[in-house]
């Protein structure tokens, strides 16, 4: 099945836009998602010096009839968000497409990874259409079995852990210090991580050896 990457322009009228762009050096993470014709609630990890100014900020919007912190540090917000314009989300699920998360928003765009059919893929872009929605398509790639195994993201992140010692017995790199050196979350780089050696063992346990991945992990 084609794996394609879609830029997403998040529509102005919802916060997480005009703020991800107001505050480009605050990052807006989306953990969890879901949407209906009347509401929609996402869970978001917002990280920044700036973070809780940003959540007063949310709050502040028409649309936002709910926020809820659930987890708080210096620099870093967990919450709940229930909103009156679901707009994204709403597309994203009429096209019957299962959104990968966490993904972020940056600058008011969500960059939007997934496998799925020729049809599917059609039906996507029509949907967006049909929303009133801007998107890029930065890429489609026909996959074979082996590629479609991981993300790119999942590749890429289980290939720095690799090669800075994160396998390593000992381990040269905690999963903290592979997190920072990458730039991503502790919480983020290990969900990551997890998917990605889970999608390689399974591969391993029960898959076709002449049709294996390049990339082998072992474990503590």
């Amino acid at each position: 099945m084609p794996y394609a990457k879609l830029e997403v322009t998040v529509p102005e009228n919802i916060w997480i836009s005009e703020l991800s762009q107001d505050y480009p050096a605050t990052r807006f993470r989306i953990l969890a998602a879901t949407a209906d014709d009347e509401r929609g609630v996402a869970r978001l990890e917002i990280i920044g010096p700036v973070a809780g100014q940003v959540c007063e900020q949310i709050e502040q919007y028409e649309t936002v009839t709910e926020l809820s912190v659930f987890e708080q540090e210096a620099n870093r917000r967990r919450v709940q968000v229930e909103t009156t314009v679901p707009v994204l989300l709403n597309a994203i699920q009429t096209a019957g497409i299962p959104l990968d998360l966490p993904v972020e928003v940056d600058n008011g765009t969500l960059t939007l990874e997934t496998t799925l059919s020729q049809k599917k893929l059609s039906t996507l872009g029509e949907t967006l259409d049909n929303f009133g929605i801007k998107y890029t398509v930065e890429r489609i790639q026909q996959e074979t079995e082996s590629e479609s195994l991981l993300t790119e993201r999942q590749e890429g992140l289980l290939r720095e852990a690799i090669e800075r010692g994160y396998y390593d017995t000992p381990r040269r790199i905690t999963l903290v210090e592979l997190a920072e050196e990458v730039g991503i979350a502790k919480s983020t780089c290990s969900e990551i991580l997890h998917r990605a050696e889970g999608q390689v063992l399974k591969q391993f346990l029960g898959g076709d050896c002449e049709h294996q991945p390049d990339i082998s992990i072992t474990a503590d």
